[in-house]
């Protein structure tokens, strides 16, 4: 007997925009813990600029605005704009704490180099506008 039921296909996994580590979201839970605001979230966002043609920036925010996608990673809410998502598909945001120092690191599948600095990087499409850099 022939099976004449429509066969669904296998649907390619879908790649989240950016995710947290561990330490990122513990991190934010630290830094958020006083705040009373529900929405509170990490912006994270891509910019021209730096030595090799884009810089990323993260910031806390009271909301998202109309043009944002909003991401829950580990119970925390990322907002990313309409224009930065194309340069952080599938980005793992890290925080390292070492002798050099502590912060927030962006570890972005899309980025083909990156500057001595580590906080610039250029994709494979698009190389950006080069400037020098300033820590």
């Amino acid at each position: 007997m022939l099976n004449t039921e429509p066969q669904s296909l296998p649907q390619p996994a879908v790649q989240p925009i950016v995710r947290l580590t561990d330490a990122a979201a513990d991190k934010l839970r630290e830094l958020t813990a006083d705040e009373a605001n529900p929405a509170i979230g990490l912006r994270v966002y891509v910019y021209s600029g730096g030595c090799s043609g884009f810089r990323y920036g993260m910031m806390l925010e009271d909301q998202p605005t109309a043009d944002d996608l909003t991401i829950e990673s580990q119970g925390i809410r990322v907002y990313v704009d309409g224009d930065s998502t194309q340069y952080l598909v599938g980005s793992e945001i890290d925080y390292v704490d070492t002798l050099m120092g502590a912060g927030f690191t962006v570890n972005n599948p899309n980025a083909v180099s990156a500057c001595g600095c580590g906080s610039s990087f250029r994709t494979a499409d698009s190389a950006g506008s080069p400037h020098a850099c300033s820590h």
